[in-house]
């Protein structure tokens, strides 16, 4: 029994931990407002605070950013109602560009997570990043379920499955797969398949999800899709030539200004849509590529995306952007 009650005392005070540094460090409480509220005195509020660092809940990152890219942040976030915007400098190679975003949304996740919570998970490079940073905080109970289907095309490490699993081992928690195709030729079987027992109840934990983390599909010939070859270069050319600039986890396909433009390529991917990433609080949309920065700007304009993880480059670019279509940032 004494063995027991130290652990659950042990459990409890890594807890309290947790709570005084969310409150702290993330929510900008003062100690004093954090003892109040918790019912402590401030010098143990204090030592929680030390105590929290030195176990290594707590790790202090400093970013170094200019003026003016605390300004383009402050600017893109009142431009697009975002909560957030995590902006990594330039980098050398789009390999190396795309691991410094991943390392901003991995931090990110370690600090705002906490048990119990669940992570829809999108597919594609980009957020398979993510999977390959190793965070200094790991978690039991949190789940990362697949947001899409698979696709052999992809290879193992492209499919929203595969990335699950691999969260999981480097947060913690658990990880559920969508059981499915990622994509159908046929509108029909793909409506069938969505109606399907184990594919309804995964795709319902996934629109259940406190956060998603997904990446931002263009057209182009190195875009996620056309590399599967879900679609024909016909068909690509069509959709570009109809105004369509990006996806949104390979379903919802939209225009320059935000508004959906699914005729012709749309219906085929299953997997979560538009309208239930609009309805998860924290959806997280992850772009690198500086051939991306239209189907970033359509796809800021959805009103799907809450936090953005991109590259100082691609900022300055949807900067110029909106000036050149006389909008104020």
């Amino acid at each position: 029994m004494g063995d027991r009650s130290r652990q659950l005392d042990e459990v409890g005070e890594y807890g309290l931990m947790a709570e005084i540094a969310r409150r702290y460090y993330i929510e900008d409480e003062t100690q004093d407002a954090v003892a109040r509220a918790l019912g402590l005195s401030r010098m143990k509020v204090n030592r929680l605070l030390r105590e929290a660092k030195e176990a290594g809940l707590v790790e202090i990152r400093v970013r170094f950013h200019s003026s003016q890219t605390r300004e383009i942040e402050r600017a893109l976030c009142r431009a697009f109602g975002l909560k957030s915007l995590l902006v990594a400098p330039e980098a050398q190679s789009p390999e190396q560009q795309r691991a410094n975003v991943a390392m901003l949304v991995a931090h990110y996740l370690e600090a705002n997570l906490r048990e119990n919570l669940v992570i829809a998970v999108g597919m594609g490079r980009n957020v398979a990043a993510v999977a390959n940073v190793q965070p200094s905080r790991t978690f039991r109970s949190i789940t990362f379920v697949s947001g899409s289907g698979g696709a052999s095309e992809a290879g193992a490490e492209g499919n929203a499955d595969h990335i699950c699993r691999n969260l999981a081992r480097r947060f913690g928690g658990t990880a559920a797969t969508l059981y499915a195709p990622a994509f159908v030729p046929d509108a029909g079987l793909r409506e069938a398949l969505m109606q399907h027992e184990t594919v309804r109840r995964t795709l319902n934990l996934a629109r259940s999800a406190d956060y998603a983390l997904i990446g931002i599909g263009d057209l182009g010939p190195d875009s996620h899709m056309a590399r599967m070859g879900w679609f024909t270069a016909d068909e690509i050319g069509r959709a570009r030539a109809a105004g369509v600039v990006g996806d949104l986890m390979g379903y919802d396909f939209f225009g320059i200004e935000g508004t959906p433009r699914d005729d012709g390529l749309g219906g085929r991917v299953i997997g979560l849509s538009r309208e239930d990433l609009a309805r998860i609080s924290n959806t997280v949309a992850l772009a690198s590529e500086s051939s991306k920065a239209m189907a970033l700007l359509g796809a800021l304009r959805t009103g799907a995306i809450d936090i953005l993880a991109t590259s100082l480059p691609l900022c300055m670019e949807l900067q110029r952007m909106l000036r050149n279509h006389g909008e104020v940032v």
